[in-house]
């Protein structure tokens, strides 16, 4: 029995010491996979840097344990161990680094203003009052349309956001073609002014409105003049040498014509004007070569209109010598410019040559004396000059003659529109000259004459000027009043109103003299508020009369600013047939309804143009209605 128990015991203690020998088998195999593991792990980590990291094992999972400069580490760690053990095994506790503040946004609008209307982008603190912005631009745009294509940030708004932005639409509003920039501590401008006065003003302006701690940025261009004709005018006589009028397409072409100059003897800094209107691109080649041309003869003129040019040279050089000369610049020229060599000659001994003067004194008399060709050019000069310097100013003692210069009458009318830019001074008018002399209150008086004589008296026409500058503290000081100035316009057109060409918005050739005498009145008078009010008759369609007459205005406004008369605060409004002064049923009903009338603006006169202007709608007429309304409007 005791044998019996003993085998049977003996079994189960076999699977139990079996078991035993397993666990403890088992236990060794973990504890190397564990050991295996985490070397492996750690030496793949140390190998790619990441000694941050710390690795232990449990069982059969790796533990990742540090803390990682960031989250792309912290990936990158977790992809190496997984590369060396099974993922799933790996056990993520590493921590991050905490992230500083995030640095805020740059702060940036950009505001952009032209005829269309206005357009702002860019980047504003979400704090900051986006709306009252938006409402800003949109009274300052008018009808004109706002475009709002911001972003906002939820940042602190920067300190100077508030200033900038508030300067920057004060500045914008001043600018009606601009594109300002903004930020917290700098506002940059780039516009466009209509002159170089005007840019000069809004750069003074501007520059005294910046608040303190701003930093502003101007590129303020204004463009360059239409100079027509393109004209220059160099003299060499007893007192020296010196300008009338100098022209040039580029800066460039200014300092090389004014470095020919002084070679020449020029003396005073002079200066020339850069503009628009050059006949060719070679033009500073060729007054730099009528100027050198000019000082080896030593004395005389040399002028320039265009792409003709005449020289005139003193009596006392010796005909060789000015073939000569003559001979060197005729081949210098380039091929489009047109050379009238004079070499002048003493008056023939006798009575001397025919002479028409016209004087003008400082209290505003003209007297004109001399010879005229017929009593149609008397007429014609008288009325000229009544038209410019006022009706009850001017005394007429002309003589009638026969066989003068067949161009005499143009000479003697250029003469007098000359005389019409001084405020005193005189032009005598004789068949181989032109001179004129005075004073004027315009520095620019004695350039625009220069160029009126070479556009009217040709390329073979000689002049003189003796045009001096005086700044004028009684004009500006004792101006009329917009008042007295209206009714000096309204009383200029009772005598001769400004007309077109029919069915056009073209000034005609007759109303010439009437628009110097309105420049005239204009130019004493300054900026005021003023309308320029167009009206047509009745004939034709109420649509096509409003149209032209809107046309007329603005064909009259364009002939001041061409004049250069300061408009800024002018509007030109056409009314068409709503504002009739005459009866339509007669031809001269229609002929006084057909008229440009100047009117001071008011409140009353801004609510009656916006009346006009919504009289002026209409339905559309049927076709042949049509046909009958335009042949009734050539009449116009």
């Amino acid at each position: 029995m005791k044998n019996r128990l003993s085998a049977s015991a003996i079994v189960p203690l076999t699977f139990a010491l079996a078991a035993m020998l397993c666990l403890v088998a088992a236990q060794f195999a973990v504890g190397a996979i564990e050991r295996t593991a985490e070397i492996e792990t750690r030496r793949a980590l140390d190998e790619s840097s990441f000694g941050w990291a710390e690795v232990t094992a449990n069982g059969l999972q790796v533990v990742l344990l540090g803390t990682a400069p960031d989250e792309a580490q912290h990936f990158a760690a977790l992809s190496i161990a997984g590369s060396v053990v099974d993922a799933a095994r790996v056990v993520d506790r590493i921590e991050i680094t905490p992230a500083e503040d995030l640095t805020p946004p740059h702060f940036l609008a950009e505001i952009l203003r032209n005829d269309s209307g206005i357009s702002i982008i860019g980047l504003v603190p979400a704090a900051s009052d986006r709306t009252a912005l938006v409402a800003r631009l949109t009274r300052m745009a008018g009808d004109s349309q706002v475009t709002d294509l911001l972003e906002t940030a939820a940042y602190p708004v920067p300190e100077g956001w508030e200033r900038s932005l508030n300067f920057a639409l004060t500045a914008l509003e001043k600018l009606p073609r601009a594109k300002v920039s903004v930020d917290s501590e700098r506002v940059a401008i780039t516009a466009i002014s209509d002159s170089a006065p005007e840019k000069s003003a809004l750069q003074a302006e501007l520059s005294r409105m910046t608040p303190a701690g701003v930093d502003l940025v101007l590129d303020i261009s204004a463009p360059r003049p239409v100079i027509t004709p393109f004209t220059l005018r160099f003299l060499i006589d007893e007192d020296g040498a010196r300008f009338d009028s100098c022209s040039a397409d580029t800066d460039a072409a200014a300092r090389r014509i004014l470095a020919a100059a002084e070679a020449a003897g020029l003396e005073d800094g002079a200066r020339c004007t850069v503009g628009m209107g050059v006949p060719s691109p070679r033009w500073a080649e060729a007054a730099e070569a009528g100027i050198q041309a000019l000082a080896k003869l030593g004395e005389g003129s040399v002028t320039f209109s265009d792409a003709d040019i005449t020289l005139v040279a003193s009596d006392s050089i010796e005909s060789a010598r000015f073939d000569r000369v003559m001979g060197e610049l005729e081949t210098a020229l380039p091929d489009v410019f047109a050379l009238n060599a004079v070499l002048s000659q003493s008056d023939a001994e006798g009575e001397g040559p025919p002479e028409f003067t016209a004087s003008l004194d400082a209290e505003g008399k003209a007297q004109l004396r001399g010879r005229l060709n017929d009593a149609a050019l008397r007429e014609m000069a008288d009325s000229y000059a009544r038209a410019s310097f006022g009706s009850s100013n001017v005394y007429t003692a002309t003589r009638q003659v026969e066989n003068l210069p067949n161009d005499w009458p143009v000479r003697v009318l250029t003469g007098l529109e000359a005389l019409s830019k001084l405020v005193e001074g005189s032009v005598t008018v004789r068949p181989d000259a032109v001179t004129v002399t005075g004073v004027s209150e315009r520095p620019e008086a004695r350039s625009e004459v220069s160029q009126l004589l070479a556009e009217k008296l040709g390329e073979s026409g000689n002049f003189d000027l003796a045009i001096t500058y005086r700044e004028s503290e009684v004009i500006r000081t004792e101006a009329p009043s917009p008042e007295e100035c209206e009714a000096q316009l309204a009383k200029i057109q009772r005598g001769g109103k400004i007309t077109f060409e029919p069915g056009a918005a073209t000034i005609s050739g007759a109303s010439r003299q009437t628009m110097s005498a309105i420049v005239k009145v204009l130019d004493r008078c300054g900026e005021m508020p003023l309308e320029i009010q167009g009206h047509t008759d009745s004939q034709g369609r109420e649509e096509m009369n409003l149209r032209l007459s809107q046309e007329r205005a603005d064909a009259v406004l364009a002939e001041l600013r061409a004049r250069r008369i300061l408009t800024g605060s002018f509007k030109a409004v056409g009314y068409g047939a709503s504002r009739p002064i005459a009866d339509n049923g007669t031809e001269e009903g229609r002929e006084e309804n057909r008229r440009i009338e100047f009117q001071l603006i008011s409140d009353d006169a801004a609510d009656g143009a916006e009346d006009g202007a919504d009289d002026g709608e209409s339905e559309s007429e049927s076709e042949s209605d049509n046909q009958d309304d335009e042949a009734g409007e050539n009449g116009q």
